[in-house]
Parts: C-alpha cells; structure tokens; sequence
C-alpha cells in the first residue's frame, strides 16, 4: 500500500464535521468514516491516521473561521480548452431598413432588439417613450407572472433621457442604444439591493455595479428591473412565489432565469440577462419558447454577480431572436481582470453570411426520445436541409454522469458553506431533498479527492466533445433528454436555445444548438438563418 493512503484517510475523515466533539476524533468516528467511504485501509492504518484527522480538523477550524467571499478569484480555474483562437473582434451589423412605423409606442411590444434600434435611431420613438412602456407592462402582468424583484424605475428614466439627447446629437453609441432590459437578480447594481431570490438578502445593497451592467450601460441600454431567479439559482420559486409561465400561468417558467425567459416571452422586455449552471438558461427558454444564447464558459466576466459554481457559470442573453442574442453578446463578451476566468476572445458577426454547406449533427436517438425528446424535430431539420446546411446522425461520446454531479455539488456547497452552519439555509422556501438546503449539507460527505479526480474525468469529457465537434459545425439536441445538457455544461461548450416549431398545447417546441468553444457566431448565424426562414419564433402568448 501506498505511503499516502493513510495521509489520504486522514483528509477524508476531517470532512465529516462534527464527528468528535474531542480534540481527536474518535476511534470509532473514523473507523465508520473509512468504512463508509468504502476505502481498503487495515486496522492499524485506521488507527494511524485518526490523530492526523485531529490536526486535519484544526485546519478546517481555521478555514470556517475566516470566510472567503465566493465572488473572489480562486486559486483553481476551469479552462478546459487547449488554445483560444486568435481572432479579433468583428461586428458588422446593420440596422434593419424596412421597420414598419408603429402608430405609438404600444405597438412595439413584440419588436426585436433590431427593430426597436432601428426605430430608436431614427427618433420614431424615443428611448424614454420605450422605457415607460416596458414598465408600464412590467406592471400590468406582474401580479400573474410574479417576474419582477425590484423595478429600476429612476435610474432606467435618467438612462433613457441620456439615450435620447444622445442620439439627437448624432452620438449613436450602437445597436444597443435605448434599449430597455431586465437582469436577474443575481447581478450587483450599487445602491440596489440584490435578492439572489431569498428573503433574507432583500435589504442587502450592492456597493459595486456588476461587469455586464456596466457593460451594458456603457452600450446605452436600459435597465428598467431586476428579475426574478429561483432561490440561489435554482428552479423558478423565489421569495416572492413563483415565476409563472405567460404560455401557462398555471405552470411555473422553469428557472433558474425565470423572470428573464418569462418577461421576454410575454413581451415585457426586448431581452433580458440569464445565467446558466446546468440548464438555467436552455431550461426555461424552453418552457417560455424563446431564444437563448449560454457562451462558452469564460466568455463573459461573472465579476460582481452571485458565485454558485466558478468551473460552471455562465452569463449569456435571453431574446426573442438569435439575432438580438448576438446584439447582446458582442456587448457583454471579453475579459476581466477580476474574473480570472474571463478570457479574451473575438466575436466576429456578420448577418450577411451564409450557412450553406455547414454541417449539423443530428443527436437523433435524443430527439426522438418520447418523454422529452422533440417531436417537432424533423421539420427544423428539413429548414436546415432547404438552407443548405448538410446534416448526419450522431452520437454524444460515452461518459459517466456521476462524477460531474460531485463537482456542482462540492462547489456550490463550497458557495455558501457559512449558510449550512448557520439558519440561512433555514430560512429558504424550499426544503425538500433536491433543495439546495439539503444538497449544501450531504456534499459536505464528498471527499477532496474524489472531487479533484472528478474533475480529471471531466477533462476527458471535455476532449470528447471538442473532438466530436471538430467534426460539425453544431451538434442539434432536445434541450433535457440524453446527456447533451450535462456533457455541454460540463466542457465548457456554448448553446444556442430556440423555438422549432409552435408549441403544441402545454409542450414547447424547443431545440438546441452545441457548437464548439469560443464559437458562438456560427450557433447564432444557423438559428438566425432558420428564424428567417420560418416564423416560429414570433408566435407570442395569447393576452399580452
């Protein structure tokens, strides 16, 4: 046996906090760790190591006694590609020329981020005319779709007043420009308190102003409210109830970006900012049909917005288009000192380009899957096979599930571990199993290295997909069934989200788009290519 097993027993057994209420654990605590944890150590071994458990625990003592902001850089950063492609940034846009003059402003509450540009820097309407709209309506359906946390009425008024004299004076400042949004309440605004969807926190206020707002501010859009996210990031019940789906407000809108999918889909805002650690983007894009844009990871600076998991967070947009998704992120993409994930990396975009002889991966075995598959499918293949795009059944490499789950679990324990020693967790709405309560307390049982092992099989993951995809332009996947969601997420692979079909009663008709790290335009030129040529994507809920 290896003359590190036993140093390794002893780490194990520390993480069984409160095991011994002595200074050395005792015996018989670290035996039944050691059993537990199904580790071929002798009697004697076992007995060895327990007095280094104790000097473990003292360590660990002395870690809990001085908390880490989870919002700080870690020593440990997830890049799992090889080299980011050098390639500046490149983005030719121009402003639709055929808008159809709306008689008044309430006419626009469907138009794209595009549209409404255009509209915007011709002074059909004004920036401040758009922005009372967008609030207005907030208002109206906000008793139903319970999707607003925090109107961002002042500060969105003196933006668009700036927005309008601007423009009047010839300082366009982009495609952005006047534009009202919504951001999860995730995302610091100074001077505004950030809920992250749990009570306790609603008079907690922000003394910074998150990257992507100041990014977005410095575009000239809007924030006219902070929108609802499930509690820490989780499904769509927050403290102030739940988000509800506008297609069916008997239905919550899935999460955890709730108040964002659900807002653009009832046309309250043009678009809105979401976040993605497993599926908090594809999720209720999916439910509320509309489209959403989850980058590669690293893409975009989490700087100032709430930490659940550093190797798996994302920050992308969520529209009504593929379109605007790419209006958004040229925004919002590019590096960050206080993020040491953020890397540089140029978005070219160019909406003129064809994607004639691009070749799609069909995951068909998933999308024909009767429980949540997509039974739509064929006819978004058949769109692509009119556009040119040649198409060829595939497979997702094989690759346990299992380990990945340890690492979303050790890392967003490891988020708000203070919160499992003290009654915050208490406090949240939701206590089941599945809660993130719970799940903060038994990821505590997770050994340090089986989580770093963990990660090791997810390098190979990582290859196996950036392999595959060296093969496509883009991989197409039913957003929930097979394993195309987690393996994604996991390497680190950017999504696009979007309706493909019209929805059928209750069932969206929703798929996705996987293309490869860093990649983003090719995912957005195919879906825009697609929502041209088809008119899924503008069916909107009745009542609205």
């Amino acid at each position: 046996m290896s003359s590190t097993t036993p140093f390794r027993a002893c780490f194990l057994a520390t993480l069984f906090a409160g095991f011994a209420s002595a200074a050395e654990p005792a015996q018989r605590d670290v035996e039944a760790v050691v059993r537990w944890l199904g580790l071929p150590f002798s009697p004697e071994e076992t007995t060895q190591l327990n007095r280094s458990a104790a000097e473990f625990r003292e360590a660990i003592d002395s870690v809990r006694a001085h908390p880490v902001d989870p919002s700080r850089p870690q020593a440990l950063v997830f890049r799992p590609w090889a080299r980011i492609p050098d390639m500046p940034d490149g983005f030719r846009w121009k402003p639709p020329t055929r808008v159809p003059r709306p008689a008044d402003v309430s006419a626009t509450s469907w138009s794209s981020v595009a549209e409404l540009s255009a509209l915007i820097r011709s002074r059909v309407i004004s920036s401040e005319a758009l922005t009372r709209h967008c609030l207005q309506r907030l208002r109206q359906h906000d008793p139903t779709l319970h999707a607003v946390v925090q109107f961002t009425e002042e500060r969105a008024l003196e933006a668009a007043r700036r927005a309008d004299t601007e423009i009047r004076a010839g300082k366009w400042r982009g495609p952005l420009h006047g534009i009202p949004y919504g951001a999860k309440d995730l995302f610091d605004v100074q001077g505004l308190p950030t809920s992250w969807g749990v009570a306790h926190r609603t008079n907690t206020i922000a003394t910074r102003t998150s990257t992507v707002i100041q990014r977005l501010d410095e575009a000239g859009a809007v924030l006219v409210a902070k929108l609802s996210l499930g509690e820490l990031a989780m499904g769509d019940v927050w403290h102030g109830g739940k988000t509800r789906n506008p297609w069916n407000t008997a239905q919550g809108s899935s999460g955890s970006s709730a108040g964002s999918a659900a807002a653009v889909a009832a046309g309250l805002v043009p678009f809105a900012l979401g976040t993605e650690t497993l599926g908090s983007i594809v999720s209720p894009a999916t439910v509320c049909s509309v489209t959403g844009l989850r980058p590669t990871f690293g893409r975009v600076p989490r700087t100032g917005a709430m930490m659940l998991c550093p190797s798996l967070d994302k920050i992308g947009p969520i529209t009504r288009s593929a379109e605007d998704c790419a209006l958004v992120f040229a925004a919002i993409h590019g590096p960050d000192a206080a993020d040491p994930a953020a890397v540089r990396a140029g978005f070219r975009w160019d909406s003129s380009r064809s994607i004639r002889g691009l070749r799609v991966g069909i995951l068909r075995s998933d999308l024909e899957n009767k429980e949540n598959g997509s039974p739509r499918h064929v006819e978004f293949i058949e769109a692509l096979q009119r556009l040119g795009v040649r198409v060829q059944d595939t497979r997702l490499p094989s690759h346990p599930r299992e380990p990945l789950h340890l690492i979303l679990a050790a890392e967003s324990s490891a988020s708000f571990e203070p919160w499992v020693r003290d009654p915050r967790a208490r406090q949240l709405v939701q206590q089941d199993s599945w809660n993130w309560p719970n799940q903060f307390r038994a990821a505590r049982v997770i050994p340090a290295v089986e989580y770093l092992e963990a990660n090791h099989a997810r390098s190979q993951l990582a290859e196996s997909m950036e392999q595959l995809l060296q093969q496509f332009d883009a991989l197409l996947a039913p957003p929930w069934s097979g394993d195309a969601l987690l393996f994604s997420n996991f390497s680190g692979h950017p999504c696009v989200v979007l309706p493909a079909a019209p929805k059928t009663g209750d069932r969206p008709n929703t798929l996705c788009l996987i293309g490869r790290w860093f990649d983003e335009e090719t995912l957005l030129r195919i879906a825009r290519a697609v929502q041209d040529a088809t008119p899924w994507h503008r069916n909107h809920p009745p009542g609205y």
